[in-house]
Order: C-alpha cells, then structure tokens, then sequence
C-alpha cells in the first residue's frame, strides 16, 4: 500500500526568499519621500528584472514611474508607467492591469496631471478586452495586513496582493509571506 504524500500549498516557503538591499533601499527612499532618488534605484530594479524576464519588472516599472512622477519629472515618470502596464497587458493579467492602470490614472488626476492621466486611460480602453469582467477587491479582506512588508519595506494593500491563505499574503515586490491578524 502506497503512502500518499500530504498535500502541501504551492505558495508556502520553509525560509523567506532573500531580499536584495536594493529593494529594501529603494523603498526606505520612497517612504522618506526621497522620490528622486528612489525612482533611480526602481528603475534600476526594473530594467534587471525586465532583462531576466522577471514576474514583477512590471510592478517595479509602476513604482519607478510613480517615484518620477511625485518627484515632479513627469518625463521620466511616464515612459516607465505606459511601460508596467503595457507590460501587464502583454502577460494578459488583465485584473493587475485594470486595478493599476485606473489607481495611476486617479492619482495622476489628483496630481493635476489631467493629459498624463488621460494617456493611462486611453492606454487601458486601448488593451483591456473588451466585455471582460474585472474582478474586484474584496469587500472584506481574510485578515488585517500591516502596511509595510517586514522584508522589503515595501506598501502592502489588501486589494493588491494575493492571498496565500486565510491570514498570509504574498508580498507584491518580494514575493515573501506577510502575515496578518485574523
């Protein structure tokens, strides 16, 4: 008689992944509004990740182009946010695609940046299929998240992470496990 081995949940890790002191510094700079500095260390992060074709270069290309733009260099900022999101469209993660695009187009707006926000949304009518039914946030989250990863430094939101269980999140930058109250 075979033993069947017990099944085991593909997300949890017997040790965190190692976090690189780029990403922690990045957002260290971001959190002390050192918007400048950070976007250069996120667009640093970003072009490696796009180079080994990495899951989250798009994540790191959005905050890269947020970090721009909050240090008032819309120039820089923008190339790197059409670029996450076309990046996401390209991938066909259609629901980070919306959820992202709609949160950079409302905060462009409310930065005054009313052409800026209006490229985001011709960019998402543009690549969003159409019909395609968005899923959205929970309502009601499984458990109380802290804001910031005890990893990376990074925000963590609720809306924006997946969830690996009832209590535990996965981190949107470094992939590591964040564990809430339930």
């Amino acid at each position: 008689m075979r033993r069947r081995r017990p099944l085991r949940h593909p997300f949890k890790r017997s040790r965190p992944h190692r976090v690189p002191p780029a990403l922690r510094r990045a957002n260290e700079l971001m959190q002390n509004e050192n918007y400048a500095e950070a976007a250069r260390a996120f667009e640093k992060i970003a072009q490696g990740a796009e180079r080994r074709r990495g899951a989250r270069a798009p994540i790191f290309h959005l905050r890269a182009g947020r970090a721009y733009i909050l240090a008032e260099n819309i120039e820089k900022g923008m190339p790197h946010l059409t670029r996450g999101l076309t990046m996401l469209a390209a991938k066909k993660q259609w629901e980070p695609l919306h959820r992202f695009g709609q949160r950079t187009a409302d905060e462009l707006k409310e930065l005054g940046l009313e052409k800026e926000s209006q490229v985001i949304a011709d960019l998402l009518e543009k690549r969003l299929p159409d019909g395609e039914k968005m899923e959205t946030a929970r309502d009601k989250s499984p458990a109380m998240l802290p804001t910031q990863c005890k990893s990376c430094g990074a925000p963590i939101r609720s809306d924006e992470v997946t969830w690996i269980d009832e209590s535990t999140a996965e981190c949107l930058f470094c992939g590591n496990p964040v564990r809430g109250e339930g």
